[in-house]
């Protein structure tokens, strides 16, 4: 029981995120909220694990600030931008193929073999992407659509990247809680100096339902989010675990379909369907 209320959370928080970052878009500029954001959930988890007696210093840095940088700075960078461009369910659709994305990065870095399983799952991605987008960017050419497609599977990339470095961390003894508790502050810390390097001002938006969304992105979509999965993966693995990726860009299209007036096509519904395909591909056993 508690383990399906632990999946049934992952998938509705990191759902739910995604309608939550396009609340944010356009009251603040991106790198202001995203620093907002990651300090939140930076003072947040340092001060529970505090407070419960489990914050520990990494008895190695240099991959923990590479995770900070890939997951808690650059790839949210390019998931903002994403959704300033196209509907934020699209952007879950294309951050679901982060799996694929991850056995690549896992063969140039760690040599782990690509078997045929992957290499089917990668194609279906493929072609559900196409499809998803076919109508914006080979029937009626939408710059703009291009443009946040590009930042979300630079997003993406940067995400398997953050995976890649958590992996190392991991193998140095370094625990996801202790990597992401104190990267999501220095995530927090670089996206600031990028701030002030780009001449920007911490912008104070008035909007209730921007701090709304940013204290839900900030505590319930990064502390409990990441908490649940990597509590979901220690019952049942990362591989079943994983499962929560083909699920949650239904919530979020389903929130974009009422929220943000997404417009579906056949081509559209057959996108999604094929990159739903490839995550279960991906995940399935052999």
């Amino acid at each position: 029981m508690q383990t399906a209320i632990l999946f049934v959370s992952t998938v509705l928080i990191w759902g739910t995120t995604w309608i939550g970052i396009a609340a944010e878009v356009g009251e603040a500029p991106v790198f202001v909220s995203i620093f907002y954001r990651f300090a939140l959930s930076g003072v947040v988890m340092v001060a529970g694990l505090a407070l419960l007696g489990r914050l520990k210093r990494p008895s190695h840095w240099r991959f923990v600030v590479l995770q900070a940088l890939c997951l808690f700075s650059f790839n949210f960078i390019g998931l903002y931008n994403a959704t300033a461009s196209i509907p934020s369910g699209l952007v879950s659709v294309v951050f679901s193929l982060a799996s694929i994305f991850n056995a690549v990065n896992a063969r140039l870095f760690f040599g782990d073999r690509i078997n045929p399983q992957t290499l089917l799952a990668g194609a279906l991605g493929v072609c559900g992407l196409t499809l998803l987008f076919w109508h914006d960017l080979a029937v009626g050419f939408d710059p703009q659509t291009l443009v946040g497609l590009v930042w979300a599977v630079m997003g993406t990339i940067f995400f398997s990247f953050g995976n890649m470095a958590s992996r190392k961390n991991s193998a140095l003894g370094i625990t996801p809680v202790v990597a992401n508790s104190w990267g999501m502050g220095i995530g927090a810390a670089v996206v600031l100096i990028l701030i002030a390097l780009r001449g920007e001002t911490l912008a104070v938006p008035a909007s209730v339902s921007y701090w709304t969304a940013l204290v839900y992105l900030a505590v319930i979509g990064s502390v409990v989010g990441f908490t649940t999965y990597l509590m979901l993966v220690a019952r049942i693995g990362s591989a079943r675990a994983g499962y929560a990726t083909v699920l949650f860009p239904i919530v979020a299209l389903t929130l974009s379909t009422l929220f943000e007036g997404y417009e579906w096509t056949a081509s559209a519904f057959a996108g999604v369907f094929l990159a739903g395909l490839g995550n279960i591909v991906m995940f399935a056993r052999r």
